[in-house]
């Protein structure tokens, strides 16, 4: 933008009488000899320095002057925006405070060993900026010499004696206050998860003793605070357990009768009328009777509980019975598990508006009803039916073109995994998911699609960040019908088209592995990542003894696999830059010449290479446009999918967000398709789909690009989008015409608007 190129010359007008632009503050490190992590400790100072300048761009401070900008009399819709978007407040030189950033600077390099250094700083004027040189002199550091453990008779001595080995403090090492605090951390974690109920970091002091050595070593010793209360050093062991099953939060808690309590491993569970099977219910506890008190282990029973979906409110709390204890042998507790149920069923309507990229617009309807805790074991059972009707709007030989679509699903989730205990699995319990469906799309002027779907697996969380689903058993049966003439035609003409349409059964197994950082908001750069591995076909294939079918119809058989994979670069102001890498390959084998067609790639639409409009992209460089319209099927598919994304994300006002976002890729076909190409040549369908749409080493010229912007209505993470796109490169244009200049080209079909619901990844 021209402006940002002349603003430097102007700028410097906006800075009021009497004030001096902030540019920042350099740091010279100066000291008595080599100091071996001298650029962590230099970086870690700079980071004291404060304020921080304006952001610099190219040598420029665009956020400044759009600021500048914004606040004259009249500043017009664009500065305001930019202003909105991207501008900042000036940082002056009377913000400034040397004295303080001096002390901090000298108290952070004390915390780091380099005791009796000192520090400086030098104004820098010019004109109406100004800029400061600070200066640190240290001497060599305080380093490590032995590390003691000041012992005592009493039993939590004992335990961090044992716990002393696994510390990462070592011979050698710099002194290190946060160092200090990591371990006084680690061994109060300890502490906790050997019965010390009431352990406190703040109950255990370090001391550096520098008195032996002349040569900058000292020894440090390890000790507990004075006049530690008796109950802080002593373990606590678990002497009963009550579970509330059914417990409200507004009314008090049932007393314990023979007539509302079940013991199961002498663990009470108090409840008026059966809701939660107790025998179930206390194989998700990970703690028993007798047992010494432990942190984690508390805090994952109440995960695990939470995660049975059938409690709103998980609350464990622990009673001190023996509050006097001194004598050194331990305390008891009390563990009381109150679990307060969700609304035991819910139906839930929605009301759709369907937009899609390829032109069809419609209304929908969702319908959904949820029974929780449905056999009094936390199991989930969920009815759901939906209804959509669909018109395509644009221009071309389509445009008469409509469909309905609809299916009914019914899911029942059991928090455990059939057929193993709950017990078995300490982290997160795996959940067992069986789903039957039904689902049909009805297109007006082509066919009908009716399929049913079955499935068996389970879904687990291993750690804080990894997922699994395995589907051991997964079956879907189509049926093809009402097909109309016109769409025999094409898959008469289409010979790959109608091998994908004729693979009735697809029966195989599902698995897919996710490591997710993103829903961690504390992370500044999280990545995301996912593959998944769908193989069908080998066990119909064993039932009919090599048969291509099975109950008179044809299965498939293919391998296919996918990867996800995206990093997330966070900055302040709700600002994130989102890179992401997708490429999915599947093989068709045995009987099958081709994918199923339901389990073929695409690319193009809001979700993909948004510049393109659904399915319209691929195989390779082949257009479709340029076939018979009579014979031509829209939607374009192929095995091989690559496509590559970034998307810059920043808030505009109130819910209102901002997105620019570059995409790319493609779908080709990879494989022997000769067959199928001698079928081809007899019919009045291209002849060139096989040989454009083939992946060889010449790909990259066949990827389209395409660039565009953004607006989100992100209301408690639910997001209506909109994004504007053009294409960039176009892989079915001759080679010499591919690129494109973005929204002022003379390319077909220029600009794509894209309405969809969530984020495109």
């Amino acid at each position: 933008m021209a402006f940002l190129l002349i603003y430097s010359c102007g700028i410097e007008k906006y800075i009021p009488e009497g004030e001096q632009l902030y540019t920042g503050a350099e740091l010279e490190l100066l000291s008595e000899g080599e100091i071996h992590d001298s650029k962590e400790v230099k970086a870690e100072l700079l980071n004291l320095i404060e304020p921080n300048p304006n952001t610099t761009f190219l040598g420029m401070k665009p956020a400044l002057f759009f600021h500048y900008k914004a606040q004259r009399e009249k500043p017009g819709f664009l500065y305001k925006f930019l202003n909105k978007s991207f501008g900042e407040e000036p940082v002056y030189f009377s913000e400034v405070n040397t004295d303080r950033v001096e002390e901090l600077i000298l108290n952070r390099l004390d915390n780091n060993g380099f005791f009796y250094s000192k520090s400086s700083s030098k104004v820098v004027n010019n004109d109406k900026f100004a800029s400061v040189n600070y200066t640190a002199s240290m001497p060599q550091p305080y380093v490590l010499e032995n590390y003691h453990l000041e012992s005592d008779s009493l039993p939590i001595y004992k335990e961090i004696e044992k716990m002393l080995p696994e510390t990462s403090l070592a011979k050698g090492d710099r002194f290190d206050l946060d160092l200090l605090k990591a371990e006084r951390a680690r061994l109060n974690n300890g502490l906790k998860q050997k019965g010390f109920y009431n352990s406190q970091e703040d109950l255990l002091i370090f001391e550096a003793d520098t008195n032996q050595y002349k040569n900058r070593k000292f020894d440090l010793f390890l000790r507990l605070k004075k006049d530690v209360p008796a109950r802080a050093s002593i373990p606590y062991t678990i002497d009963s357990i009550t579970v509330y099953p059914n417990y409200t939060i507004e009314g008090d808690t049932l007393p314990l009768t023979e007539e509302n309590v079940t013991q199961i491993d002498s663990i009470d569970f108090v409840q008026n009328e059966l809701y939660f099977k107790p025998k179930l219910l206390e194989s998700y506890l990970l703690f028993n009777e007798g047992d010494l008190y432990n942190a984690d282990v508390s805090k994952q029973t109440s995960n695990r509980l939470s995660a049975l979906g059938s409690y709103k409110y998980v609350n464990i709390q622990y009673t001190e019975l023996d509050t006097t204890a001194t004598d050194g042998n331990g305390g008891s507790l009390a563990a009381s598990i109150y679990l307060a149920p969700l609304t035991k069923r819910s139906i839930r309507a929605e009301i759709q508006a369907v937009s899609k990229s390829n032109g069809f617009t419609g209304p929908g309807i969702l319908l959904s009803h949820t029974n929780r805790n449905v056999f009094n074991g936390g199991e989930t059972f969920s009815v759901s039916a939906n209804f959509s009707y669909e018109s395509q709007l644009s221009s071309g030989s389509n445009s008469s073109l409509s469909s309905i679509a609809g299916g009914i699903s019914a899911d029942l989730v059991i928090p455990r995994s059939i057929p193993f205990s709950p017990s078995r699995f300490q982290y997160a319990v795996p959940k067992t998911k069986i789903s039957l469906g039904y689902d049909f799309l009805q297109r007006s002027q082509l066919f009908t699609l009716s399929s049913v779907n079955a499935s068996f697996g389970y879904t687990w969380q291993e750690n804080q960040y990894v997922y699994h689903t395995l589907d051991p058993i997964s079956i879907n049966y189509s049926r093809l019908s009402n097909v109309t003439d016109e769409f025999q035609a094409i898959l008469d003409d289409n010979e790959y088209l109608s091998q994908s349409f004729e693979q009735r059964f697809i029966a195989g197994l599902l698995y897919s592995f996710t490591y997710d950082e993103v829903s961690k908001l504390s992370k500044e750069a999280p990545i995301y990542f996912s593959t998944n591995f769908d193989i069908a076909g080998n066990m119909l294939n064993l039932i009919s003894g090599g048969s291509e079918t099975i109950f008179g119809s044809t299965y498939a058989q293919y391998a296919k696999a996918d990867a996800d994979l995206r990093l997330y670069l966070r900055w302040k102001k709700e600002r994130t830059l989102v890179s992401r890498i997708y490429a999915g390959w599947g093989v068709p084998y045995g009987n099958s010449s081709t994918l199923p067609f339901v389990k073929q790639f695409y690319s193009g639409g809001p979700y993909s290479v948004r510049a393109f409009n659904i399915r319209s992209l691929g195989p390779g460089n082949f257009n479709a446009e340029t076939e018979n319209a009579t014979t031509d099927y829209f939607d374009q598919s192929g095995n091989l999918k690559l496509e590559a994304n970034v998307e810059y994300r920043f808030p505009l006002f109130s819910y209102l967000k901002g997105a620019f976002f570059v995409d790319a890729g493609n779908v080709w076909l990879t494989g022997d398709y000769s067959e199928l190409e001698e079928d081809q040549l007899n019919s009045s369908f291209s002849e060139t789909l096989f040989t454009d749409g083939k992946f060889e080493k010449d790909w990259l010229t066949e990827v389209a690009a395409g660039v565009g912007f953004g607006l989100r209505l992100d209301v408690q993470n639910f997001v209506i989008r909109l994004d504007l796109a053009s294409p960039l490169r176009i892989p079915y244009e001759a080679k010499n015409e591919r690129w494109n200049v973005p929204f002022f080209g003379n390319a077909d079909n220029n600009m794509t608007l894209n309405f969809a619901i969530g984020y495109p990844f």
